[in-house]
Order: C-alpha cells, then structure tokens, then sequence
C-alpha cells in the first residue's frame, strides 16, 4: 500500500467531515415568502384574503420562557361583505404561526 495515497485519503475524508459537520451546524430559517404563504393558507381556509404584508427582517420575541427568531405579518380577509385585518408572528425557523389576532 502506498503511504502517500493512505495519508491524501484520510486528509480529504477529515475535511469532507469537517465540512459536512459546519453545514449540518448552520441554522436553517424559513424564507419571509414562506412565512406568509403558510400565513396566506391558514387564513384563506376562513375567508378570501384581499391583502398581505410581512416584515422581511427577523427579530427576536419571547413568549413566556421561550425565545424566538420572528416575522411579523398581517393579512386583510373578506368575510361576510366585510373586511378584517389580522396581524399574525411567525417563527422564523419553522415558517409555523405562532400567534395571530384581529386588529380593530
């Protein structure tokens, strides 16, 4: 066995593996577009939305002991002849809405 290709192998497989290790590492977010389209999908269930927004830069909530990364958005729903304005938050690692409530 040669030496030179054992120790050229075992050098690439460490920097693959170290490579690997710092992209499986990195925080992965869900894209303000995603945010708001799972936002849209929840709200259309209950009405024909007429209008939407979302802040394209996150930031940090806490609700009770738990720390977030969120969105902020809002949606206008037409139901019955009359049109409502919601604002919802997002979590910005899962796209999931976390809290929404009717604007007056």
């Amino acid at each position: 066995m040669n030496w030179k290709s054992f120790i050229l192998g075992v050098g690439v497989g460490l920097a693959g593996g170290y490579a690997a290790r710092e992209l499986l590492a990195q925080k992965v977010t869900v894209s303000p577009e995603k945010a708001l389209a799972n936002a849209k999908a929840i709200f259309k269930k209950n009405g024909t939305i007429s209008g939407s927004w979302i802040q394209m830069t996150k930031e940090p909530y806490k609700k009770g002991q738990l720390s977030y990364e969120i969105y902020r958005g809002g949606i206008s729903q037409k139901s019955d002849e009359q049109t409502e304005q919601f604002e919802f938050i997002a979590d910005a690692g899962t796209g999931l809405i976390l809290e929404a409530y009717k604007l007056t």
